[in-house]
């Protein structure tokens, strides 16, 4: 095969679903008779283009490989700005994105088996056409999520009834535990599935004297 396929995942909160999305990304291949050669494993919001383990992806790759997802929005929920720096960064590598709600994006897998012609062409750009759509669906709908979150904080603020987001008590457990082992920030988020700023704020808890 003359192209490296590579798996991203933005890691949920809920270890079970990214256990989920992994296998089923891994039948995905099978059923194109692709190999999965690497996975990179996010916990940075789909909003933010500078996401590290995304950067590292694109710079491992080499020219003509291919990024697979479950979703387009598990790629990206940019604004249109940062969405077409994005796509150029993909496009200087010529890389592909291929995504398992986009049957039009199976046609990167096909490339080494037949002739680019014509119909290829036609596919490519109505692909790229539906990844825009898929793309502006994706932070609309990022967006409308949280103008809707910040109107019911806003109406439960004036009428006292706010509380705050709860804490994730378990989470914050794992990560206080790793932390006393002796792991590094990125081990713990990749293991945990959390942000760097919280596993900040647990470590700045575990510094402060109790009362």
């Amino acid at each position: 095969m003359s192209f490296h396929v590579r798996a991203y995942l933005r890691a949920s909160t809920d270890e079970q679903h990214v256990e989920r999305a992994r296998e089923d990304l891994k039948q995905f291949a099978k059923e194109h008779d692709v190999r999965i050669a690497g996975w990179y494993f996010e916990t940075e919001s789909g909003a933010k283009l500078k996401r590290p383990k995304l950067m590292e992806l694109i710079a491992d790759s080499e020219e003509g490989d291919i990024i697979l997802v479950e979703q387009i929005d598990r790629l990206a929920r940019l604004t249109s700005e940062d969405w077409e720096t994005l796509k150029r960064l993909l496009a200087e590598k010529k890389l592909a994105v291929v995504s398992k709600e986009l049957p039009t994006s199976y046609i990167a897998f096909q490339r080494d088996k037949r002739q680019a012609g014509f119909t290829d062409s036609i596919l490519k750009y109505i692909n790229d056409m539906l990844l825009d759509v898929l793309a502006t669906m994706a932070r609309k709908d990022y967006d409308d999520r949280r103008r809707r979150a910040e109107q019911g904080i806003r109406r439960a603020k004036a009428e006292n009834r706010y509380k705050g987001r709860p804490k994730d008590e378990r989470k914050r457990q794992l990560i206080s535990s790793s932390l006393k082992d002796g792991k590094s920030y990125t081990e713990i988020c990749d293991a945990v599935g959390c942000s760097r700023y919280l596993v900040s704020e647990v470590a700045k808890s575990l510094r402060e004297p109790a009362d």
